[in-house]
């Protein structure tokens, strides 16, 4: 077994794995909403587009969200199985504070800010309730997050710390490190219903 502080990639342990992760396919009976939701919360633009579905990107991959117009489908419950959250990573703080503000300024607000130490990030619910995770990495290098998670404190709060994004944007404002920023926090664990729909 590998030092899990320096997990070795599926194909140089000689399996074959994906080479990536291409694309989520949405359903949904609230086709026009959805659809807007995606598009302005990712900056994404479609490739393709009918009354039947939406192909959409924001990057170079040909598609990376589609929508799926079935307006039979009934309501699922919170506490149904299945993915929990779909999560998509900013290069930095800056963008990340950027995207947060930008939507908050057309009314799209975070259910949830937690900061889970590997991780500083925001959740989203989409106009059918599906959680969307809007992230950056803590850590500049994955050996640093590694070492860290292997010091004890993930073990001990493995799901993370609350946060106000506000007193975060107030702080980013005022020209506060970003290293300092996104540095882990300590605090309470906060339950595993903590980003949970609600």
């Amino acid at each position: 077994m590998g030092d899990p502080r320096h997990p070795v990639p599926a194909r140089e342990r000689g399996r074959i794995a994906p080479a990536k992760f291409a694309h989520c396919v949405i359903r949904t009976k609230q086709f026009d909403s959805v659809v807007t939701w995606y598009k302005t919360v990712l900056e994404a633009e479609p490739i393709f587009e009918n009354p039947m579905v939406c192909f959409m990107t924001y990057d170079e991959e040909h598609h990376r969200i589609a929508v799926a117009n079935i307006p039979t489908l009934v309501d699922r419950p919170d506490n149904a199985v299945g993915l929990d959250h779909m999560a998509f990573t900013y290069d930095g703080l800056d963008d990340l504070l950027r995207t947060y503000c930008r939507l908050r300024d057309t009314g799209i607000t975070p259910s949830t800010c937690i900061h889970h130490g590997p991780t500083l990030s925001l959740y989203y619910l989409d106009p059918d309730r599906n959680q969307v995770e809007l992230q950056i990495d803590a850590f500049d290098e994955t050996r640093e997050m590694m070492e860290w998670i292997a010091g004890g404190q993930f073990a001990s709060n493995p799901i993370g710390v609350l946060f106000d994004v506000e007193d975060l944007v107030k702080r980013w404002e005022s020209g506060e490190p970003v290293e300092q920023l996104k540095k882990p926090l300590t605090g309470p664990f906060p339950g595993p219903d903590a980003f949970a729909p609600h």
